[in-house]
């Protein structure tokens, strides 16, 4: 590695220790569920994002609202002085990208078989403070 991408990724290591963030690898949902539900909570306050993930009757909506609380608990974990209902927070990133795929094969009339995909995915959520003076 030549020296001014180690320093470039050194600047990055830094940038993301700012930023608080919870992932969710692994979750047996197929990226396009678990998009529609990332997709209505992405730019809300925590209040907002909470209250539309716990009245969501969507299956994803559960793995969120999980991550959404361990994203807040790792928060208050960095920021133990800060207090949580004046930091304003709201969700600054989610991004839904796809991970491993179980491939199985269902039966088929005349003796054939159809592949079935069992997908899976990777959910990155990243919360941000609205005022950081607090």
């Amino acid at each position: 590695m030549g020296k001014r991408k180690r320093e470039s990724a050194i600047l990055i290591k830094e940038a993301n220790k700012k930023l608080t963030f919870a992932k969710l690898n692994n979750c047996p949902t197929s990226p396009r569920k678990m998009r529609l539900v990332a997709d209505q909570v992405r730019g809300e306050s925590i209040n907002q994002a909470l209250a539309i993930l716990k009245f969501s009757p969507k299956e994803a909506s559960r793995k969120l609202e999980k991550l959404l609380l361990s994203a807040i608990s790792n928060w208050q974990g960095k920021n133990e002085e800060k207090d949580l209902e004046k930091a304003d927070l709201f969700v600054k990133e989610i991004k839904v990208d796809s991970g491993k795929m179980l491939k199985r094969l269902r039966p088929a009339p005349q003796g054939r078989a159809h592949r079935i995909r069992k997908r899976s995915n990777h959910v990155t959520l990243v919360i941000g403070a609205n005022n950081l003076d607090n």
